[in-house]
């Protein structure tokens, strides 16, 4: 054999040992699952040492029903606990819409009651929404490793140094989630959620993080949108003011 065709042969048979070798080297979805985990478990272990305002609105076909802040910090039993901060109270209704209640009232009793239980039903679908972004966020490394064990993971690569994991039936039958991770720092890049309220289709939700960093790196979830565009409803958490507890 020539010179110059054993030089490539032996060129082709490295490069192929070493796709072989990097294959084997490379981590399993179960490993990389495993790590996610517990890089998770670490955020959440350092963001315990923080307080913070947390701020929901709540809107219904882009008009605020609802706002209200929280001073938020994690208790002993490693539980978020809220204290509602005074004078964040609820917009008032618009004049339009004490108007139509005074029209209601005048038109009959039987009108009058139909009217509170519609706005009695939408409060409580609204609030259920809002419920929602507590059950979603932060992502839970115990439902994701479940959900492996299930085989409803897969991991691909987005880019050159992040992998997006996407879950189905993570929460809810049906529901999916995809995360960015960065291979590198461990950190979460993305996060967005596609579930509903109550039934399938009816109304479909999305739901999507926005992430911050903290001066020591920890990573929190800046901003949270969850849109219900079937129900016009649409629930934003912002979470602000962090401030490292003193050391006891």
């Amino acid at each position: 054999m020539p010179r110059l065709h054993r030089r490539h042969a032996a060129i082709v048979a490295a490069l192929s040992w070493f796709t072989v070798l990097t294959r084997a080297q490379a981590p399993s979805p179960a490993d990389q699952v495993a790590a996610l985990k517990q890089s998770l478990a670490a955020n959440q272990a350092a963001l315990r040492q923080y307080s913070w305002i947390e701020t929901t609105t709540i809107s219904l076909k882009g008009e605020v029903k609802k706002q209200e802040q929280k001073q938020c910090f994690y208790g002993a039993d490693g539980k978020v606990q809220k204290t509602p901060i005074k004078g964040a109270a609820a917009p008032a209704p618009k004049q339009e819409e004490q108007s139509s209640r005074r029209d209601s009232r005048g038109s009959g009793r039987v009108k009058e009651r139909v009217v509170e239980n519609k706005v009695d039903e939408l409060k409580d679908y609204m609030e259920k929404s809002a419920a929602l972004v507590q059950a979603y966020v932060p992502p839970n490394g115990e439902k994701i490793q479940a959900a492996q064990a299930a085989g409803h993971v897969a991991l691909k690569p987005a880019t050159a140094t992040v992998v997006r994991l996407t879950a189905s039936d993570y929460l809810k039958a049906g529901d999916a989630l995809a995360i960015g991770i960065d291979t590198t720092s461990k950190q979460l890049t993305e996060y967005s959620v596609n579930s509903y309220v109550e039934k399938p289709k009816d109304d479909d939700l999305t739901l999507v993080v926005t992430f911050g960093r903290l001066e020591d790196g920890t990573s929190y979830p800046q901003q949270t949108v969850l849109d219900v565009k079937a129900k016009n409803v649409q629930v934003k958490v912002v979470n602000s003011g962090y401030k490292k507890a003193a050391s006891k």
